[in-house]
C-alpha cells in the first residue's frame, strides 16, 4: 500500500486533535454559559465540574459513528482511495470552518458542519466517479448520496430555534413573576420546590440523553421508561425534600443546581456529540485496515456499513484533549462572551451589532403591542407585574444575570433536549442552549429600548450564521474534494500546508498576542488607549482634509469617493467610541468624576471633528460626481492657504499630545484665531464675488460649506487639545511643561 495513505491517515489524526480543539472551543458555550454568566463559582471550579462531566461522559459513552461511516453516502459504491480523499476533505473543511466561527465569536453547530462537510465531499467524489464512467449521468448522483440526514439537520435548525426561544421566554417569564429580582425572601419558602423541578429535569436529561447508551436495557431504565410520570413525580418530591434540608444549613441550592446542570450538559456532550469530531478519522482508520487486509486500494468500502461504536481508547484520548482545551483555550471564552453579552442586563452590548430594518421593525412592533396591552390590561395588574420585573442586582456580584435565570437556562435546555431525544426529534444542542438564553433574556426584560435593536441584530447574526455554516461547509468540502481528487498528491500537499498555516496562525499567534498582557496591565492601559485614539484620529483627519482639497482642485472623482469612505469609517469609529463610554468609564476604576468628565469631553470633541470632516468630503464628492464646474483659481488658491494653516495647527496639536507637552497651547490658540480671521476674510471676498455676479453658484455654495466646516473642525480640535490636557492631568500623568515651570 502506498505511503501516501499512511500520510493521509496521519493527517486525519492530526486534524482530529485540531478538530477536537476547535469543536470543543465552540461547543463549550453549550455547557459553560449559565455558570459563567451567573458567576456561580470561580472559573476554576466551573471548569473542574465540566471536566468531571467529560470524564464520566467518555467512560460511559456508547456513541455510534454511523454519521461518519455511512450516514451521508453509500460507502459500498466508493473505493478506498476515494473514501480517504472524502474523509480528508471533510476534516479540512470542518476544522477550518469551525475555527473561523470561533475567531468571530459566533456559536455554531458541529453537527451541521460535519454533516454538510460529509455531504459536500461525497458529492465531489461522486462527480469524479460520474465523470469517469460513461454509463453514469448526473441523475445517478442520488444513488451515491443519502440526503435524508441533511434534511434532518435542516429541520433541526428550524425546530431548535423556534421551540427553544418560545419555551425559554415562557419559563423565564413565569419564574420571574414568581420570584422577582428580589427573590431571597420568597425563595426561602418555595425555592426547594422550584429547584426540585430543575433537578428533576436535569436528572431526566442525564438518564435519557447523557447516559442513555450505558443505562439502556437495565431494569432501572426499563422501569423509568414504563412509569415515566411516576418516576418524575417521585424524583421531584425526593429532590425537593433534600434541597429543603440543605437550605436549613444555609446551603445555596441555586448554585448546586447550576453546577449540576453544567455537569450534565458536559456529560451529554462527551458521551454523544464528541463522536462528531473523532468519527471521520476513526472511520478512515477502519477503511485503512480493511484495504490493508484485502491488499488493494481499489476495494469497495462495503465494510463501513457496519455500525460500530467508538473504541474506548479513542474516546478516552478525546476526552483528555477536550479537557485540556477547556482549560487552555481563550477562544471558548470569546464564543461564550457573544451569548453573555446579548443576554446580560444593561443598555450596552459588547461588540454591538449595527441595527437593520428587520430588527427595528420588530422593536417598533413590540412597542405597539406593549402600548396596546397597556390599554387593555387593568392598571392594578400592570403595576403588580412591573414591580416583579423591576431589575435589582441583589446578588451584588456584577454578573450579567442572576442565578434564577441561570437555572432557567440550564433546566429548559436540558428538558427540551431530553424530550426531543425521546421523541426522536433532531434538536441541536447548540441551538437549544443559545436560543433558550435569548428567550429568557427577553422575558427578563434585559432587552431595553436602548439596546433591543442591537441585541436582535446580534441574535439574527448568530442564527443566520448557523444557516451559513451548512452552506459554507458544503461548498468548502466540495471545493477541497474536487481539488484533491483531481489534483492528486501535489494538491494534497498544498492544501495540507495551507490549512496547517491557517490553523497555526489562528490558534497560536493570536493567542500569544492576547495572552501577552495580564489582566492587571489591561486595567492600566485605558489612559494609553485614549492617547493612541486621539493621536491616530488627528493624523488621519489631517491627511483626509489635505487630500480632499487637492482632489477637488484636480476634480478627481475616484479619489473623492475613496475619501468619503475613509471619512465615514473614521466617523463610525468615533461614533462607536462615543457610545461605548459606559464600559470604558467602568474600566477607569477609582479614577474619580473629573477624569470621567474630561474623557467624555475628549470623545465628544473627536466625534464632532469627524462629523465636520464628513460634511466636507461628502459635498466635495457630490459636487464633482454631479459634474458641476470646479473651483476658480482664486477659490483653489485660498483653500490651499487655509489647508496649510490647518496642517500647521493639527501638526502642533498632534505633537503636543504625542509628546505630552502642552507648553505651547497658547501658540495654537493664536494660530487658530489667525486662521479664523483668514476664513472670515475669505468668506467676505467670496460674498463680494457672488454679489458682483462672478463665479458659479454651485461652486460658491460648496466653497462656503468647506470654509464653515473647516472652522468647526479646527475649533473642535482646539477644544480637544484642552480636554486631553485636563484628562491626562487628572489621570496622574506628569507633564513636561509642569516640570519646566510653564
Amino acid at each position: 500500500m502506498s505511503a501516501l495513505y499512511t500520510i493521509m491517515l496521519a493527517v486525519l489524526a492530526i486534524l482530529a486533535v485540531s478538530g477536537l480543539y476547535v469543536g470543543v472551543t465552540n461547543d463549550a458555550v453549550n455547557f459553560l454559559n449559565a455558570a459563567i454568566g451567573s458567576k456561580v463559582a470561580k472559573m476554576r471550579t466551573i471548569l473542574m465540574v465540566a471536566s468531571v462531566g467529560i470524564i464520566i461522559g467518555v467512560l460511559t459513552s456508547t456513541g455510534m459513528m454511523e454519521v461518519a461511516r455511512s450516514g451521508m453516502f453509500n460507502p459500498g459504491l466508493f473505493t478506498f482511495h476515494e473514501i480517504m480523499i472524502l474523509y480528508v476533505s471533510v476534516m479540512f473543511a470542518n476544522v477550518i470552518l469551525l475555527d473561523i466561527y470561533n475567531s468571530l465569536g459566533l456559536p455554531t453547530s458541529t453537527t451541521v458542519a460535519l454533516v454538510f462537510s460529509l455531504l459536500g465531499a461525497a458529492i465531489a467524489v461522486s462527480l469524479f466517479k460520474i465523470s469517469g464512467d460513461p454509463t453514469l449521468t448526473l441523475g445517478s448522483l442520488g444513488g451515491f448520496i443519502n440526503t435524508t440526514r441533511a434534511m434532518g439537520v435542516i429541520s433541526a435548525i428550524l425546530l431548535s430555534v423556534l421551540i427553544a426561544f418560545i419555551f425559554g421566554t415562557m419559563v423565564m417569564w413565569f419564574s420571574r413573576l414568581l420570584f422577582s429580582f428580589r427573590y431571597f425572601a420568597i425563595f426561602r419558602k418555595a425555592g426547594a420546590l422550584w429547584c426540585g423541578i430543575s433537578f428533576t429535569a436535569i436528572a431526566y436529561f442525564a438518564v435519557f440523553k447523557a447516559l442513555k447508551g450505558v443505562l439502556s436495557g437495565t431494569a432501572m431504565y426499563t422501569w423509568i421508561s414504563d412509569n415515566l410520570l411516576l418516576a418524575l413525580i417521585l424524583c421531584w418530591i425526593v429532590s425537593s425534600v433534600l434541597l429543603a434540608f440543605m437550605q436549613l444549613f444555609r446551603i445555596n441550592i441555586l448554585r448546586i443546581n447550576i453546577l449540576l446542570g453544567t455537569f450534565a450538559l458536559a456529560l451529554a456532550f462527551a458521551g454523544n456529540d464528541l463522536v462528531n469530531f473523532i468519527g471521520v478519522p476513526i472511520a478512515g482508520l477502519d477503511a485503512f485496515k480493511i484495504a490493508k487486509e484485502a491488499g488493494s486500494t481499489s476495494i469497495l468500502m462495503e465494510g463501513l456499513n457496519q455500525n460500530l461504536p467508538a473504541q474506548f481508547i479513542w474516546m478516552i484520548l478525546s476526552g483528555v484533549v477536550m479537557i485540556i482545551t477547556l482549560w487552555t483555550s481563550t477562544k471558548s471564552l470569546n464564543v461564550s462572551q457573544t451569548e453573555i453579552s446579548l443576554a446580560g442586563h444593561g443598555d450596552e452590548v459588547e461588540g454591538e451589532v449595527n441595527s437593520n430594518v428587520f430588527s427595528r421593525s420588530i422593536v417598533r412592533a413590540s412597542i405597539n403591542i406593549s402600548n396596546f396591552l397597556d390599554r387593555v390590561i387593568p392598571q392594578s395588574v400592570q403595576k403588580f407585574v412591573s414591580k416583579r420585573f423591576e431589575y435589582e442586582d441583589v446578588e451584588q456580584n456584577g454578573a450579567p444575570y442572576d442565578k434564577i435565570r441561570a437555572v432557567v437556562n440550564i433546566t429548559t435546555a436540558a428538558l427540551l433536549i431530553s424530550v426531543g431525544t425521546s421523541l426522536k426529534l433532531p434538536l441541536s444542542t447548540t441551538y437549544v442552549c443559545f436560543m433558550v438564553a435569548m428567550g429568557s433574556s427577553l422575558a427578563d426584560k434585559a432587552w431595553g429600548r436602548e439596546s433591543a435593536v442591537h441585541r436582535i441584530s446580534g441574535v439574527m447574526t448568530v442564527v443566520m450564521g448557523w444557516f451559513v455554516t451548512g452552506i459554507g461547509a458544503f461548498l468548502i468540502a466540495i471545493a477541497v474534494g474536487l481539488l484533491l481528487i483531481w489534483g492528486g498528491t501535489p494538491a494534497f500537499v498544498v492544501v495540507t500546508f495551507a490549512c496547517a498555516y491557517m490553523l497555526f496562525k489562528s490558534n497560536f499567534k493570536s493567542s500569544k498576542k492576547k495572552d501577552a498582557m495580564p489582566d492587571s496591565a489591561k486595567d492600566n492601559t485605558q489612559v494609553d488607549n485614549v492617547l493612541d485614539e486621539v493621536c491616530q484620529m488627528m493624523k488621519v483627519s489631517t491627511q483626509i482634509y489635505d487630500r480632499t482639497l487637492v482632489a477637488v482642485s484636480k476634480e478627481d472623482r475616484k479619489a473623492l469617493k475613496e475619501l468619503v469612505r475613509e471619512s465615514k469609517e473614521m466617523y463610525d469609529q468615533c461614533h462607536q467610541i462615543k457610545y461605548s463610554l459606559m464600559p470604558a468609564l467602568r474600566k477607569m476604576k477609582g479614577s474619580g468624576l473629573e477624569l470621567s468628565l474630561y474623557y467624555i469631553q475628549v470623545v465628544d470633541y473627536l466625534n464632532e471633528m469627524a462629523k465636520a470632516l464628513v460634511h466636507i468630503t461628502r459635498p466635495a464628492f457630490e459636487h464633482i460626481d454631479n459634474n458641476h464646474k470646479g473651483l476658480s483659481e482664486e477659490q483653489a488658491r485660498d483653500l490651499m492657504h487655509i489647508n496649510d494653516d490647518v496642517a500647521e495647527i493639527y501638526g502642533n496639536i498632534n505633537r503636543m499630545i504625542t509628546e505630552n507637552n502642552f507648553g505651547e497651547i497658547d501658540v495654537v490658540l493664536n494660530m487658530r484665531d489667525k486662521l479664523f480671521e483668514r476664513i472670515a476674510t475669505t468668506t467676505k471676498s467670496e460674498l463680494v464675488r457672488i454679489n458682483d455676479g462672478e463665479g458659479n453658484t454651485k461652486a460658491s455654495m460648496f466653497y462656503l460649506t468647506v470654509l464653515s466646516e473647516t472652522k468647526a473642525m479646527v475649533l473642535q480640535a482646539r477644544n480637544l487639545l484642552k480636554a486631553q490636557r485636563y484628562f491626562l492631568e487628572h489621570a496622574g500623568v506628569q507633564k513636561n511643561w509642569m516640570k519646566e515651570g510653564r
